[in-house]
């Protein structure tokens, strides 16, 4: 792993409030070129997840949404309401703990997140119908996807990072993560690498798409800002690319799920 002098970090203004059925890459690439930017090999864009779920119809009308009667018993447990409780145990395998105001479950694409990611922030309520947003289907996928369109628009060598905010054990505040990840790897393991004094790295391995998330995060902000596009120039890597699901650590070497 070689690690650059320097970084830059460029949000991309002027980004439209995504809808669904947006074409997602096009509005990027719009945006780029109102910005005077283009994309060169080794650049990384950090898609915050809201639009990218907004984009491929990840929204749920909670008048459509009957709550069964473990979402009734658990919202009157954490004071939620029942049927958005019931889109949560929908998007999850099971729940870990719950207190009031909170549910941490296992999302069934195996992230141990609040409230399986099931979004009420910044979903525009302007025709009085309450929605909720999920997260996207498949975030890798999604990368992927987004990916494959810009790097044969521009011609370059680009990764492509599905960013969303998550809390963490024993830390308090929210983080920036990778959920979604293409082009790049999602850890380098540098495990066999010698250190500074020559020693053999035993348990090194790197969330790299990770901490890219977590710089870009600091210009994304967390509230109205309206900046869900980062450019990250200046990285340097050689290991394979792997997807986000690299990052999730396996059941097996959890000691505390």
């Amino acid at each position: 792993m070689s690690t650059p002098d320097q970084l830059q970090l460029f949000a991309l203004p002027g980004l439209p409030m995504v809808q669904p059925g947006d074409d997602l890459a096009e509005l990027i690439i719009a945006a780029l070129g109102r910005a005077g930017r283009t994309l060169i090999d080794r650049d990384v864009l950090v898609v915050a997840q809201k639009i990218v779920s907004k984009a491929e119809h990840r929204v749920v009308d909670l008048a459509t949404v009957t709550p069964s009667p473990r979402a009734e018993a658990l919202g009157a447990e954490v004071g939620k309401d029942p049927r958005l409780v019931e889109v949560i145990l929908s998007e999850s395998t099971r729940v870990v703990r719950s207190r009031p105001n909170l549910i941490i479950v296992q999302h069934r694409l195996g992230f141990v997140m609040a409230n399986a990611g099931v979004d009420q922030s910044n979903v525009a309520p302007a025709d009085g119908v309450h929605r909720v947003l999920l997260l996207p289907e498949n975030p890798d996928a999604s990368a992927e996807r987004l990916h494959a369109r810009l790097a044969t628009h521009y011609g370059a060598r680009i990764g492509v990072i599905i960013s969303d905010s998550f809390g963490r054990a024993w830390r308090r505040g929210t983080c920036g993560i990778a959920i979604g990840a293409a082009g790049l790897p999602g850890l380098i393991d540098l495990r066999g690498s010698p250190d500074l004094f020559g020693r053999t790295l035993e348990v090194s391995i790197i969330g790299f798409a990770d901490e890219i998330a977590a710089a870009a995060s600091l210009l994304q902000g967390q509230a109205a800002e309206a900046r869900p596009v980062i450019l990250v120039r200046g990285l340097v890597w050689t290991a394979p690319d792997t997807p986000a699901a690299e990052l999730l650590r396996p059941a097996a070497e959890d000691l505390f799920r």
